[in-house]
């Protein structure tokens, strides 16, 4: 029997099937959709990390007062900073630790940052915000933000401010502008820069000589945090072991758990959360798979039904010269399509799905998160794996059935009812 005559008779049963197999058919879809929705979410999630990962500095070092060995992960230059939960009393770092760390192989700056709380005004507005120190010599070469407008803080700069796109374009219904002045906590700054969107958008960076003027609880020569830029972004781990000995040194400290500093980057930072994705995307996927293989049962039990239910005109196609091997195919053929028909149905839901998931979670969610899973990523070779998958789960289901339908003998097929 030519192919194309077996192809005809595989898609003639699969049309004329009853409701069990398109209801078959419906879970396929959704097993295909849900697999394609789930990888699509996680690959965008991943491909957003690595993205914000490399604005934010590979090469970035980061110490912070008091040591846990859970903590999140403190902004290497700017203003923002996660939680840590510290099992140690918090002691400030100095110029001393600064010192001791520009000793080391492999580091290429060191910053020492503080930051707090003032009392901003601009235009008859005022309010409390964070406003964060920095050392003019070497900040501009430790970070990645790329301006809107104006400039960098300079050497030479003091009483100058470089103000978050956020904060600078709603600043208390007030928009700030280059060469404007403001007042932090009476002092007058002049705004010299504006970040870009997205680039921490509530920051207020000021020169750390400034900073130790204005704020409160912050004196000359300590720190909230110390970045250390590296210059081969490969030794990373190893610097961090070197950063974190040298430091135990320095402050005096013998044991771990007297270790009153906490040492992170952003490298490090990355490889969990990854890690975490991938492991929160096999355990999705593994559960969406399931239906798959409830598909494949569903299959399976389908084609089963379709033999008993054709077996009388399986044998009349033996009787008038249709061999075992057409037989096989015709059926193997037939569930090759129920997958082909749930495979097609569930890449196109699927698309759709994960795309209308990620402009709900863009839309839904703030800051990072929304950056992180309001985007996927939806590959050709993702799509095609999917399909084809669909595919051969049904031809796979298929083979006994189509098997035993091909070993039917004419005369018994015949006198089946």
């Amino acid at each position: 029997m030519r192919l194309r005559k077996i192809l005809q008779l595989a898609w003639n049963i699969l049309i004329h099937s009853k409701l069990r197999s398109w209801l078959t058919i419906i879970g396929i879809v959704i097993g295909i959709a849900a697999v394609v929705s789930i990888v699509s979410i996680s690959q965008g999630a991943q491909n957003s990390l690595a993205n914000q990962f490399d604005d934010l500095g590979a090469d970035i070092i980061t110490i912070t007062p008091g040591y846990s060995k859970a903590t999140g992960f403190m902004g290497p230059v700017r203003g923002g900073g996660g939680a840590s939960e510290s099992s140690v009393d918090q002691e400030d770092l100095t110029d001393k630790d600064t010192l001791a760390l520009k000793s080391l192989t492999n580091i290429k700056y060191v910053m020492g940052k503080v930051s707090g709380t003032a009392e901003v005004k601009y235009l008859g507005e005022s309010g409390d915000v964070t406003v964060t120190g920095v050392d003019t010599d070497v900040w501009k070469d430790m970070i990645t933000d790329e301006l809107e407008s104006g400039r960098y803080l300079t050497k030479g700069d003091i009483y100058s401010v470089i103000i978050g796109y956020k904060r600078a374009h709603s600043f208390f219904d007030n928009e700030v502008q280059i060469n404007r002045q403001i007042s932090i906590e009476g002092k007058i700054f002049k705004v010299v820069g504006i970040f870009e969107q997205g680039e921490d958008d509530n920051a207020i960076i000021i020169p750390i000589k400034a900073a130790i003027d204005v704020l409160d609880d912050v004196e000359d020569g300590e720190f909230n945090s110390i970045s250390i830029k590296v210059d081969n972004e490969e030794l990373v781990n190893e610097t961090l072991n070197d950063v974190e000995k040298k430091l135990m040194l320095s402050r005096g400290i013998l044991r771990e758990d007297e270790k009153d500093f906490t040492v992170s980057s952003v490298l490090e930072l990355q490889t969990t959360i990854t890690q975490t994705l991938n492991t929160m995307s096999i355990f999705l996927g593994s559960i969406a798979a399931i239906s798959l293989l409830v598909g494949a049962v569903g299959i399976s039990n389908t084609m089963f039904t379709s033999v008993l239910e054709k077996t009388k005109e399986i044998g009349i196609m033996k009787a008038i010269g249709s061999k075992n091997k057409d037989i096989l195919l015709i059926f193997l053929f037939n569930s090759g399509m129920i997958g082909f028909v749930g495979g097609l149905g569930g890449v196109i839901l699927g698309s759709i799905a994960s795309g209308y998931i990620g402009l709900l979670t863009s839309s839904s969610s703030s800051g990072g998160i929304s950056r992180m899973f309001g985007t996927t990523s939806l590959s050709f070779e993702l799509l095609l794996f999917a399909f084809l998958f669909s595919i051969v789960i049904g031809m796979i289901a298929g083979v006994i059935p189509a098997y035993r339908a091909s070993r039917l003998k004419p005369v018994d097929a015949l006198r089946y009812e």
